[in-house]
């Protein structure tokens, strides 16, 4: 039998067994899988698994579906409540490029995968690399599945102060992974207006930027 990168062997991150995950799967009675079969893996791992499930109306069939599995994430918006101000980022996404935007730049709370951290200290990080801050206390807002008819990701969303003080560096994200971030320090109105207009498309943004103003730390601002 050939040996296969990602299933008996490790593949270029290190990883066996990609091929298993969900095959033991057994919390919902109405699922019982079936097959997962491993169809591409590069930095993350695509699958096509067969499951039977049982119906509402009881009729048992057999389905796939394709699941895209790049790891959990973290997302932050920092806010500075004195000055009225976020910390955005500004970069190019192909996907979103490819799939109508202008010019691929989107604005973007800062987020990262988890990789083997926690949350919190997987926010920290990506805080520091793509923005050049050190955060405050963080505020777990929600948690949440953005794409669950295909992508696994779970993302972990927060909040957290931060002043002009504790910037300790330009930011701008990892050259060596890609990375070429612009930091934007906008007045929370502004960003908050840019979910209106267009301007801000990214949906982890909206749903931190709303949160801000309609429970956070700009809630009382916004209803003066």
């Amino acid at each position: 039998m050939t040996s296969r990168a990602g299933v008996d062997i490790p593949d270029h991150r290190g990883r066996t067994g990609l091929h298993l995950v969900g095959r033991d799967l057994d919390r919902n009675p109405d699922v019982r899988i079936r097959n997962v079969e491993l169809t591409s893996q590069g930095w993350h791992v695509l699958r096509r698994t067969t499951f039977d499930y049982r119906r509402r109306d009881g009729r048992w069939e057999t389905q796939q579906r394709e699941t895209y599995d790049r790891g959990n994430g973290a997302v932050v918006l920092p806010c500075d409540t004195e000055r009225g101000c976020v910390l955005l980022t500004c970069q190019f996404r192909y996907p979103a490029y490819v799939n109508g935007h202008p010019d691929g730049m989107l604005i973007e709370a800062a987020a990262g995968l988890l990789d083997a951290e926690d949350p919190h200290t997987a926010i920290r990080r990506e805080s520091a690399e793509e923005l050049g801050v050190r955060l405050g206390s963080l505020t777990h807002v929600l948690d949440a599945y953005m794409s669950p008819g295909s992508v696994t990701e779970r993302l972990h969303f927060f909040a957290a102060p931060y002043t002009p003080a504790d910037r300790t560096g330009t930011g701008g994200g990892l050259e060596e992974d890609g990375e070429d971030i612009e930091v934007l320090e906008l007045p929370f109105t502004e960003a908050l207006a840019m979910t209106r207009d267009g301007r801000i498309t990214d949906g982890k943004t909206i749903l931190l930027l709303q949160w801000a103003a309609l429970h956070g730390p700009f809630a009382r601002q916004q209803n003066v």
